[in-house]
């Protein structure tokens, strides 16, 4: 019977802690989207894209699309045959080594003249930030609420 209790409340800890440490969906160009003449660069300066976090292109498909490339594409604005690009104007694209990534619009002269173009850095998973004292206030309340009605349950 006891053991039943710990496994039972491990099990509760478990599933409240792990949506703490959950991917990130960065959404490319925040409400600006995937567009023209936008810095790139400068919207991922300050972000920390890690192994299983995703990236979010939202564009208009009849204006746009999205290559992954390789740097030298990258550098020169040439891309992969147009098969291999993104077209839904929703692209999910999950990260999933580390390293350095480099994507592209391939349409018209969107990536050489109006500079539609992103590179990041992708690091390992390793431990996310910390949570907000906000957050760790709440899951320990309902950690707290979820041990007292299992004890009332097995007492």
């Amino acid at each position: 019977m006891a053991f039943t209790r710990i496994a039972l409340l491990l099990a509760i800890s478990m599933i409240l802690f792990s949506s703490v440490a959950m991917a990130t969906d960065y959404v490319v160009g925040d409400q600006n989207g995937w567009t023209i003449d936008f810095n790139y660069t400068q919207w991922a300066r300050d972000k920390v894209f890690r192994v299983g976090d995703n990236l979010v292109f939202n564009y208009d498909n009849a204006k746009h699309n999205v290559f992954k490339v390789n740097g030298t594409q990258f550098q020169n604005c040439s891309f992969p045959p147009p098969n291999d690009a993104l077209t839904s104007g929703n692209d999910v694209i999950q990260l999933k080594l580390e390293g350095k990534k480099w994507y592209v619009c391939g349409v018209a002269n969107h990536c050489a003249v109006h500079q539609m173009k992103l590179v990041i850095n992708v690091v390992s998973e390793g431990p996310a930030p910390a949570p907000s004292s906000a957050v760790v206030s709440s899951l320990s309340g309902v950690l707290m609420a979820a041990i007292v009605a299992v004890s009332a349950i097995f007492a």
